[in-house]
């Protein structure tokens, strides 16, 4: 036994779970225990657990038909003992008592358990059942000074965001993509102002015209009006003569009044062309279409720069991402893992470059073994239980490995002709009388 290492010299339960009482000390370091289905083989490792572990109290852990049981365990160096105590209430006592060899008692046992002794004894095949993710939180307690949860949670958000900006990208560049843009579109719009009041101007102009034409029209028929009232009353002065001179003074009137319109008319002159506005308001449609163009034109220059700038971010994201990874692939390239081949993926492990549930169940069972070993430094124990699970080939693996590594084994099966092999009976260890454990 190595120094400052402990395993299980001795090992007494009385009432515990389907226990009557046995008295263990280990022959050698692969302790076998086996006997038929509920017997009570598996309380005998279970107490092991209980008695060095703590943590989650069975429902039952006292025997049917008792109101106390209790485990000892002699580690060597130290001693420990765990008592259950069923209350009136129906609900459980228990108390822990840790003793060094020269029996002095320690204030707080399972803090002194728990510093001396470390992780709970691990059962190998326990660790070959769990889910990927808890195999992934076993086995990162090797990589010292690196959090896998804040790496973890840094390269989501990172990866996340990502993602986002190479959508938001796509969909600029689809943008992008959606413009037909001549390729003769100026940078800058035709002043559509400027040719509206141009259009206005020759509007008022062509205006101007027809009112004048209109009057001159006017003052045309008031000309021929005035001339049928001379003649009119021409011919009145001969039928009136006492009014011919009144008739001939109004005559000379109206006649004046109809020179001076043929004065008017005369040096008015001819009334101007008027302007063709067809051409300014194709000139505005055109300039309406490259406007558009133009508009148009700028839209797509700021999808552009802002596809860039996705595009860059993107890159920055990609990376971050790296270097998380890379990290994280330093920390644990220069961990000290419990055997070659195994290492982390996205929450799960690998072993040999694959994922575990992958590896031959020959390759599952010597990591996890060893895993166990280098998860518990101090504790130089292994719980097996369902070692009829086991085949010829490996057994032998956990015997090599356990002998190699200096490791107590205590292997749970069904039956067995191992020479050695412990038998549990009906709660008692066959061969062996039942003893009551003296009281302290």
């Amino acid at each position: 036994m190595t120094e400052n290492s402990y395993r299980v010299l001795r090992l007494v339960a009385e009432n515990l779970k389907r226990l009557y009482a046995v008295d263990i000390t280990p022959d050698g370091d692969f302790v076998h225990v086996t006997g038929r289905n509920a017997q009570g083989k598996s309380s005998v490792l279970d107490a092991i657990v209980l008695a060095l572990g703590g943590g989650t109290m069975p429902k039952a852990p006292i025997r049917n038909g008792e109101d106390e049981a209790r485990v000892e365990i002699d580690l060597g160096d130290l001693r420990v003992i765990r008592k259950f105590k069923r209350r009136e209430d129906g609900t459980i006592l228990q108390t822990l008592t840790v003793q060094n060899a020269d029996g002095a008692k320690f204030s707080s046992g399972q803090a002194i358990l728990d510093t001396l002794i470390g992780k709970l004894a691990f059962d190998p095949l326990e660790f070959t059942r769990l889910s990927a993710k808890a195999q992934f939180d076993t086995l990162k307690q090797f990589v010292s000074d690196f959090d896998f949860e804040d790496n973890a949670k840094a390269r989501k958000a990172a990866f996340e965001n990502r993602t986002d900006v190479n959508r938001d990208l796509k969909n600029t560049k689809s943008q992008v993509a959606g413009f037909a843009i001549p390729a003769d579109t100026p940078d800058a719009e035709i002043n559509i102002d400027a040719l509206t009041a141009e259009l206005e101007a020759v509007g008022t102009h062509n205006t101007d015209v027809e009112t004048r034409k209109a009057n001159r029209a006017r003052v045309a028929d008031e000309a021929v009006r005035f001339r049928a009232e001379a003649d009119g009353l021409e011919q009145q002065a001969l039928d009136y003569e006492r009014l011919a001179a009144q008739a001939r003074e109004k005559a000379a009137e109206f006649v004046a009044k109809a020179e001076d319109n043929d004065k008017r008319l005369a040096a008015a002159g001819e009334l101007p062309v008027p302007k063709d506005a067809s051409e300014i308001r194709a000139k505005i449609e055109r300039a309406n279409i490259v406007n558009a163009s133009v508009r148009d034109k700028h839209r797509m220059d700021l999808l552009i720069a802002d596809a860039r700038t996705l595009e860059q971010t993107a890159t920055g994201l990609t990376n971050e991402i790296e270097r998380l990874d890379a990290v994280k692939a330093t920390a644990i390239a220069s961990a000290k893992m419990p055997i070659d081949g195994i290492s982390f993926a996205d929450d799960y492990i690998t072993l040999n470059d694959l994922p575990f549930d992958q590896a031959s169940g020959a390759e599952q069972l010597r990591a996890s073994i060893a895993i166990a070993i280098a998860s518990n430094p101090k504790l130089r124990v292994l719980v097996v239980k369902d070692g009829a699970l086991l085949d010829d080939d490996s057994m032998k693996i956990v015997a090599e490995m356990a002998e190699k590594n200096d490791i107590q084994v205590w292997l749970e099966t069904v039956a067995s002709n191992r020479p050695g092999a412990l038998v549990i009976e009906d709660g008692r260890l066959v061969e062996t009388e039942p003893m009551k454990v003296a009281a302290e």
